[in-house]
């Protein structure tokens, strides 16, 4: 078992609000400054960055998860992680059918890139992608079993589109078996509260829009790496994550 730095929750410069910087060449670059060994890219409704972030992690000796922070129908943000690009962007050519679709204002809510493996800008969303989408909570783990994908509510200690500020619990759902934490240190007080958290794994994210936020060392995960492959590795996180190893 090797200990693998991670930040699953990172938002790059196609998400409102998130920086222009926030391409994909400079999250790679500071999650490696800053001691990570794997990333997941979790834009709000979309998936569209996360190939060239699959480029940019391998030139940065980063292991990378393609994934999407969906709203969902009760405007809960829910972190959806996959096994595979192709699984992330078939999941993505859905959610386009099944969201809320309102032209983007750039002058309030940012430019929305989408940016190719040298950070070039290839294309615009040009869709504003903080809507809720049609798809509810209880209904998304399922649904993502069929794109290689799981699913757990984001920041759940946040009042912004946490499922606990906007339920006023944590529901117990089939399918998901972890939560986030933006700030680790609300884990006890959350377990005593909200029963349904025992038993889950706590992850801990960044939620990062720019890159000062981009954490060192945010939290950390034991994997089993041997042989070594960003593959073997990926695999493996997926089996924790779903809870099949210990």
């Amino acid at each position: 078992m090797n200990a693998y730095p991670y930040d699953f929750h990172i938002h790059s410069c196609l998400s409102p609000c998130a920086d222009n910087d926030m391409t994909p060449n400079n999250i790679a670059g500071v999650g490696a400054l800053v001691g990570l060994r794997m990333m997941a890219l979790t834009d709000h409704n979309s998936a569209k960055n996360c190939p060239a972030f699959f480029k940019a992690a391998k030139r940065h000796g980063i292991v990378p998860i393609a994934g999407m922070e969906l709203t969902t129908a009760e405007d809960i943000h829910a972190v959806c992680l996959f096994e595979t690009l192709e699984g992330a962007l078939d999941f993505d050519a859905y959610v386009e059918q099944h969201r809320l679709l309102i032209p983007n204002r750039t002058d309030i809510f940012g430019d929305q890139l989408i940016l190719d493996e040298n950070d070039e800008v290839v294309g615009t969303e040009e869709n504003y992608l903080h809507p809720a989408s049609e798809i509810g909570l209880e209904d998304l783990p399922g649904l993502l079993r069929g794109y290689g994908g799981i699913c757990y509510p984001a920041h759940v200690d946040r009042e912004s589109n946490g499922v606990v500020a906007v339920l006023g619990d944590f529901p117990e759902i089939e399918g998901i078996q972890n939560a986030e934490f933006y700030d680790q240190t609300k884990k006890e007080d959350y377990l005593s509260r909200f029963p349904a958290l025992r038993g889950k794994r706590l992850l801990v994210s960044s939620d990062a829009h720019n890159l000062w936020s981009v954490r060192e060392e945010n939290d950390v995960l034991l994997i089993d790496d041997e042989p070594y492959s960003s593959d073997r590795v990926r695999r493996e996180i997926f089996r924790l994550l779903k809870g099949e190893t210990a």
